[in-house]
């Protein structure tokens, strides 16, 4: 996709003006971003999607019986959705991407962005006054009216420290005030994109009221720093320690000296700037699943030769639901292929082609080593084979 085509789904901006202007830096509301626009569910079908095991599913209640905005979490049952009421509550489903193919076929429409920062599709339901009040979010997100109308309210970037309700399971702001102009009410295909921190409210306006979050993801520094910090511990030699040989008599044995605050300050700085590493480590964290449960290993592994004979014979492996591809350039035609939080060095072509929407079929056969990596993808759980996903 050229940076300087213009999008229909972005306005009729280019990916190079969105990314200058917008992104992670103010709001942006779309109309018509997906003309005539069908949901690829119904209300019925995400309610069905809730209540099965292994799904993560919040029912938020605006007016519960254990008091305002009760939360609940599933998987729920059909006398959870019979006891409702006719409004004032929300359905919650995430990584609904991983389930119903058509809604992760929606994903190829944002291709702008980095493939690796997409978290996943959450779908929200709620009948008429259906809301989860108003609230921040820390991550960029493109909300996609896809059945009914919501009206959307602004409130201006929110400091860290903004007050929130107390004594319930959601981050509901105390206060909220709406900005000027930043007041709309979306319909069927109407799209509204949200960077991190800034305050917003939606509230069904109509039955039937079906809307989809495209969330991307960003690790917040204390979890970035702690990843990659275990990450090197894992790799450093016992032998690499804080050093001070050269130093000058302490004048007082008992006292930490500026100098020695300096020594460890390089020693730490020289062991974390490392960008062969870093890069490493950043490929396995950003391709981490969502859910890890998702992933089910082969309890017998796959012979690599058996494999090639499958692929000459026409069959094909498929990328599993929910699972996470990257690659980064090593030099030389070669690149790391990161795979669901896991990295491999392989032909740079080869890790191009697994971590793209292409085709893996017997084409994959004309890099060497190709038949070793696949197997390896595929006994973790990150490929399977065509026909048999099907099933």
């Amino acid at each position: 996709m050229s940076p300087d085509t213009p999008l229909a789904m972005l306005g009729g901006l280019t990916p190079a003006e969105f990314l200058g202007d917008f992104w992670q830096q103010k709001p942006l509301l779309i109309r018509g971003a997906f003309p005539d626009f069908e949901c690829p569910l119904t209300p019925d079908e995400l309610a069905g999607l809730a209540c099965e095991e292994g799904v993560e599913a919040r029912l938020v209640e605006e007016h519960g019986k254990t008091g305002p905005w009760q939360v609940s979490h599933g998987p729920f049952d059909e006398r959870t959705f019979a006891r409702l009421p006719e409004g004032d509550w929300t359905l919650l489903v995430q990584a609904v991407d991983h389930y119903v193919p058509e809604v992760a076929e929606l994903l190829a429409a944002f291709d702008f962005l980095p493939r690796w920062r997409l978290d996943d599709i959450m779908i929200s339901y709620a009948p008429p006054g259906g809301s989860v009040g108003p609230h921040v979010d820390q991550y960029d997100v493109f909300l996609l009216q896809g059945m009914g109308r919501r009206r959307w309210q602004l409130g201006g970037l929110v400091p860290d420290d903004a007050p929130i309700i107390a004594g319930i399971d959601l981050r509901i702001l105390e206060r909220f005030e709406v900005e000027a102009g930043n007041d709309w009410v979306l319909e069927p295909g109407d799209m509204l994109y949200l960077p991190p921190g800034w305050a917003h409210h939606g509230v069904s306006q109509s039955d039937d009221c079906l809307t989809l979050s495209v969330g991307f993801r960003a690790p917040s520094a204390d979890e970035a720093i702690t990843s990659f910090a275990d990450y090197l511990g894992e790799q450093l030699p016992a032998s690499l320690r804080y050093s001070d040989a050269g130093m000058a008599a302490p004048g007082d044995p008992a006292e930490l000296d500026d100098e020695a605050v300096a020594r460890m300050r390089r020693f730490i700085l020289g062991t974390l700037d490392d960008p062969a590493r870093l890069a490493q480590w950043f490929g396995r964290v950003m391709t981490q699943p969502k859910y890890a449960d998702q992933l089910v290993a082969n309890e017998t592994p796959t012979d690599p030769a058996a494999l090639v004979a499958a692929l000459q014979e026409g069959e094909e492996l498929v990328r599993t639901p929910g699972s996470r591809f990257a690659w980064h350039a090593l030099g030389g035609g070669r690149a790391t292929l990161f795979a669901d939080g896991d990295g491999a060095e392989c032909a740079q072509p080869l890790a191009r082609r697994i971590a793209s929407e292409a085709a893996l079929d017997a084409e994959l056969l004309a890099h060497e080593g190709a038949e070793v990596l696949l197997a390896a993808l595929l006994d973790a759980g990150s490929l399977a084979w065509a026909d048999e996903f099907e099933e």
